[in-house]
């Protein structure tokens, strides 16, 4: 069996507030794009995780990782040889970590077979880490609190053409928000804190901005991935070819929103 773990997205985010216990308070609406990490697994003994994919090496040791974790939590004691193909870059802004341990919550309770609702599944996800609710679901949902509370949104995105782009500099979470000064700054507030520890991102929005077609640039998350939605698939690709002219070493990501 196979799952997809969709790369996340941070269509808008305000930082309302720091919390007592360290974590903000948030205002965000996430989308998702079609495509991400994949993740497999097959009959084992005990449980492993096999990471393959042009950002494996990005990762720390397996049995860190959150897929394994989850895997733990859903099923405690029960075997499974999990692959995971990682294409979606680490430290990103993208929900990688989250992205891929609410996959492994869907793909295990099919293999499984475990008669367990989304509640009971969302319940899991909220113990393993703020975004790994909203990527359980991955479909267009407004998250508050930590992100974690979720709101359902009437507005569908699904099929809009979207371009993802990271200059290939990992920009650490904690660092950023650590930045964040209480003000606002258009559709994400993390955007000034994490242009001041990585100044390429700047220059990966205005790219973004100044494509042809283009209806919306932003910063997801604390970066340092970006994205922009496009009015038509061609203009998307038109997009991509051109920035990969401008800037071949940057990762890009041509999908739509689910």
């Amino acid at each position: 069996m196979h799952e997809l773990a969709y790369a996340k997205l941070n269509l808008a985010l305000r930082v309302l507030r720091r919390r007592a216990d360290g974590y903000h308070d948030l205002d965000t609406v996430f989308v998702f794009a079609a495509d991400g990490d994949r993740l497999s697994v097959a009959e084992g003994e005990g449980l492993s995780l096999e990471v393959t994919g042009p950002f494996a090496d990005s990762l720390g040791a397996a049995d860190d990782n959150l897929v394994l974790r989850a895997a733990r939590l859903l099923g405690p004691g029960r075997g499974a040889a999990l692959s995971l193909d990682k294409r979606l870059p680490v430290a990103a802004g993208i929900g990688g970590g989250s992205a891929d341990a609410a996959a492994a919550l869907r793909l295990l309770a099919r293999w499984w077979r475990l008669d367990l609702g989304e509640d009971e599944l969302l319940e899991l996800a909220a113990r393993i880490g703020a975004d790994v609710p909203a990527c359980l679901r991955s479909r267009t949902v407004r998250g508050t609190g930590r992100g974690d509370s979720l709101i359902g949104v009437r507005q569908d995105f699904a099929g809009t053409p979207v371009l993802l782009v990271n200059p290939g500099v990992p920009v650490a979470t904690a660092e950023v928000f650590a930045r964040w000064k209480g003000v606002r700054a258009g559709g994400n507030d993390l955007e000034p804190p994490a242009i001041e520890i990585a100044p390429v991102i700047g220059e990966a929005l205005d790219l973004l901005r100044s494509q042809p077609g283009a209806r919306l640039a932003r910063m997801s998350g604390s970066g340092a991935t970006c994205f922009a939605l496009f009015e038509t698939a061609a203009a998307r690709d038109s997009a991509e070819a051109a920035i990969a002219g401008r800037q071949p070493g940057w990762w890009r990501l041509a999908s739509r929103l689910r």
